[in-house]
């Protein structure tokens, strides 16, 4: 994953921010909204791209176009900056490959101690029982 070639994929556009903040909020774009097209990227493998799509399903919309949205700071540069680093960290995050997993054998010692607990448990009920005095 080359980071420079993917954020040069980006489309960045400044928005006005919604809710409160007086005057400032109705005149000044601050907020970032990064689009990213996976189908038409470039710079991301074939496998990598079905890796992504799996992994970001639920991010994405059905043209496969990843849309992150950011007005934490009243600034459109620092937006800017946050969104692209929240944006290579899914991405980052979206290409590990998780290992494996090994199916273990359950050690003996385990399930005797269990066999054991379960006869001490039995034995346990059975003294409840009033005594047949037959």
């Amino acid at each position: 994953m080359e980071k420079e070639k993917i954020i040069s994929e980006l489309t960045l556009k400044a928005v006005r921010s919604s809710g409160a903040g007086g005057q400032n909020v109705n005149k000044v774009s601050s907020k970032v909204v990064l689009t990213f097209d996976l189908k038409k990227s470039q710079s991301l493998t074939q496998e990598e791209k079905l890796l992504l799509e799996t992994k970001l399903s639920s991010r994405l919309t059905t043209e496969l176009v990843l849309i992150l949205n950011c007005d934490e700071d009243r600034s459109q540069l620092k937006n800017k900056e946050i969104v692209i680093k929240r944006f290579l960290e899914i991405i980052k995050n979206g290409l590990i490959i998780p290992k494996e997993r090994r199916a273990t054998k359950i050690p003996k010692s385990v399930i005797r101690k269990r066999i054991k607990n379960k006869k001490n448990i039995s034995e346990v009920k059975k003294n409840r029982k009033k005594p047949n005095l037959d």
